[in-house]
């Protein structure tokens, strides 16, 4: 696929998400309305919208189908609300300590530190309640249209939310988060068995989520599923190893926000454990294996694999 065609195709698919996610975003209004606002403006400041894509390529790259969309949009626009909440909460003061993110001032430091937590807290929240409507759309209602009906997709639906639970907590992103927060007040050197678990579950695991639930909701195999997980873990390190590497050479006007905080808050890295050239053939070794794995399925999805290679290569 050509430059040009990969990135107009990019452009319409980012726009065809910011449409699903305004369907789910709550009104603002009654008591409650400023919670409501910081929520809303924290989906609204832009971003790759990844995940849901990645799900969405990849249910069709299992079979799924154009009309069975609308039961899979409540997961797209679920786990856009967990990714984003997970960014409210990491530019907090008591985090990262952030004021910008994507060219734009972040959350807490326009509604405040206190509005900002809840904001994140809404987000997570509302990411379920929205999840869950994929099973109000799965059956015809007894009027019996079958071309309407999808009643195979209940238990795809019940797994899928099982999936994104269990990658957004504990277990998942949140683990990661917490062996990240650990490792920044260590005197010792982080092991790269550490690190890994932490690029493994603070970024690979929605990745993993995104993938998984797209292959789920298409109905897709045990061993399908595997190579994807696969496929999303080497993503997601990668994806987690290219931002090291660009904290440390890329452009703050580029990235949207300031470079050098993991030196100035003394994060130690991959890039500090490793070196900026290993980190890149790291980078180039997960990414191949990405690929071929994908190249591995048996069908295609030119989009997809070149929307993979963009992000691990990433200059933003």
């Amino acid at each position: 696929m050509e430059n040009s065609e990969f990135r107009s195709l990019l452009g319409n698919k980012t726009k065809e998400i910011d449409g699903i996610l305004e369907k789910f975003l709550p009104e603002e209004k009654g008591i409650q309305r400023t919670v409501i606002e910081a929520m809303n403006y924290s989906v609204r400041a832009g971003g790759k919208r990844l995940r849901p894509m990645l799900m969405w390529e990849t249910f069709l790259l299992c079979g799924g189908r154009e009309e069975e969309r609308r039961m899979v949009e409540p997961f797209m626009a679920a786990i856009e609300m967990i990714h984003t909440y997970s960014l409210v909460h990491d530019d907090l003061p008591a985090m990262d300590n952030d004021e910008y993110r994507r060219g734009k001032k972040t959350t807490w430091a326009v509604y405040g530190e206190t509005m900002g937590i809840l904001a994140g807290d809404g987000l997570l929240n509302l990411a379920f309640e929205t999840a869950a409507k994929s099973f109000e759309l799965c059956g015809c209602g007894g009027n019996g249209d079958t071309e309407t009906c999808f009643p195979e997709h209940l238990p795809r639906a019940a797994r899928a939310l099982a999936v994104l639970a269990g990658k957004a907590g504990i277990y998942g992103m949140i683990g990661g988060q917490t062996a990240d927060i650990e490792a920044e007040n260590c005197d010792t050197t982080v092991t790269e068995e550490r690190l890994l678990f932490i690029h493994e579950h603070k970024t690979a695991a929605l990745i993993q989520a995104a993938m998984v639930i797209g292959a789920i909701l298409a109905g897709a195999g045990e061993e399908v599923l595997g190579r994807l997980e696969k496929c999303a873990y080497d993503v997601g390190v990668a994806f987690q190893i290219q931002d090291d590497i660009l904290d440390v050479i890329g452009d703050s006007s580029t990235l949207g926000k300031p470079i050098g905080s993991d030196a100035l808050n003394g994060k130690q890295t991959y890039v500090t454990l490793k070196g900026l050239e290993q980190a890149g053939k790291d980078v180039e070794k997960l990414s191949g294996e990405a690929v071929g794995l994908l190249e591995s399925m048996g069908t295609d999805n030119v989009f997809l694999k070149q929307l993979i290679l963009e992000l691990i290569h990433r200059q933003k």
